[in-house]
């Protein structure tokens, strides 16, 4: 993958009501969304981060230079107000360098296509994008998106109306889909 623009990225950890989620960026914008960082999974995806990007994060602490700390602050409190019920479309600028090709394509039609509150079939999307037997191509671009959340990969279900896979796991889409309305909250 090509080093980001900016060469420098930054990343801090957000507690958020589906688990600690570790967020990176680039003078560009937000890079990744992961889920379930606690400390050991976070070691394994910066050693996979710095591997991919051909760059550290920015020196001295988990946030560093200008412009990634800013991305970071931005998205953290995008989705803060995104938890609360108060945000419906994330604002902070994306970095897609983490992404290429029809998995790229797929994703950005997510992002602008797809809104809070709806869900979208693999199918709908790969007809979307202009590729009608791509179904299961989706569904790798699904589970390969470096974006979750923000790109809204968890608003992806199946034909049939069954969930469908998620890399998060398939209780994390439910409280998501419980939040956005498109299934009732979980009694317990």
């Amino acid at each position: 993958m090509p080093e980001t623009s900016a060469g420098v990225w930054a990343w801090t950890v957000h507690d958020a009501p589906i688990g600690p989620l570790l967020l990176a960026a680039s003078g560009d914008g937000l890079l990744t969304v992961v889920f379930h960082a606690d400390p050991p999974a976070r070691e394994r995806i910066l050693t996979r981060l710095r591997a991919r990007l051909g760059a550290g994060p920015a020196a001295g602490s988990e946030v560093g230079a200008e412009a990634p700390r800013r991305h970071l602050e931005a998205a953290c409190r995008e989705l803060d107000a995104y938890f609360a019920g108060r945000l419906r479309d994330f604002r902070v600028p994306l970095d897609w360098s983490l992404t290429d090709g029809f998995p790229r394509r797929v994703l950005r039609e997510l992002a602008a296509g797809v809104p809070y509150g709806t869900t979208a079939g693999y199918q709908d999307l790969a007809d979307r994008v202009g590729e009608p037997g791509a179904a299961r191509a989706v569904g790798l671009a699904m589970g390969a998106n470096p974006l979750p959340v923000v790109v809204p990969c968890h608003r992806v279900v199946e034909s049939g109306g069954g969930l469908g896979g998620f890399g998060g796991g398939r209780e994390t889409k439910r409280a998501l889909l419980a939040l956005e309305g498109v299934l009732p909250e979980p009694l317990f």
